[in-house]
């Protein structure tokens, strides 16, 4: 896998048009079910914010392409739970995850819209909770409004570690655009962070 992960790395570094493209299939392959455990977009997030920090890349196309993939893929997987139902939890192919499986289902039952929109920043729900609304039931644009919202806030939050400690190497560099940006994003993200944290420490109904 470090090796995939370093051809891409290059391509995009010396690809810079096509950075943008890349990192859409990438947060759209980790917001699938199943195949979201593949795909290592959170790395690769992570690197196009250094090069973004650096001055390598532009921001906005990252942005843009980044939440686009990631809403899409949230919406397949939504898609494909409304279509299938609740056969779609006894395919063979999630007997290896039925752990992830449960934990999502439990999520989803217990915070609805907030489990959706959470669900984007904890990678073992990431891929699993959308199809679960789906095969759940949640209506259309409940659910697009928590995929939208988060995707938005998800990417900036994951270009952000990368883009601060590049910005940190070049003090002759001011602070972009981006960075108010990001700024908001991380604040966003630590409400989610703590929100999380308030839920889990509730007692659940009996």
């Amino acid at each position: 896998m470090q090796e995939y992960l370093d051809q891409i790395q290059l391509f995009i570094q010396t690809n810079q048009v096509w950075a943008g493209p890349i990192i859409g299939l990438l947060t759209f392959g980790e917001s699938l079910l199943i195949v979201g455990v593949l795909i290592p977009a959170t790395t690769l997030l992570f690197f196009a914010g250094g090069l973004v920090g650096s001055g390598t890349l532009e921001p906005m196309p990252l942005l843009v392409w980044g939440s686009l993939g990631a809403i899409l893929g949230d919406a397949a997987s939504y898609a494909l739970g409304r279509w299938t139902g609740p056969s779609l939890l006894r395919w063979k192919i999630l007997k290896r995850h039925r752990t992830s499986v449960a934990r999502a289902r439990l999520f989803f039952y217990r915070y609805g819209f907030m489990a959706v929109f959470v669900g984007r920043f904890l990678g073992p729900l990431r891929s699993t909770v959308p199809a679960v609304a789906g095969v759940m039931g949640m209506s259309h644009w409940r659910f697009q409004i928590a995929n939208i919202t988060s995707s938005i806030a998800w990417v900036p939050a994951l270009l952000a570690p990368g883009f601060l400690t590049a910005k940190s190497l070049s003090t002759a560099q001011q602070t972009s655009e981006l960075g108010l940006y990001i700024a908001g994003g991380l604040s966003l993200v630590i409400g989610v962070g703590l929100f999380y944290l308030f839920v889990r420490k509730r007692p659940s109904k009996r």
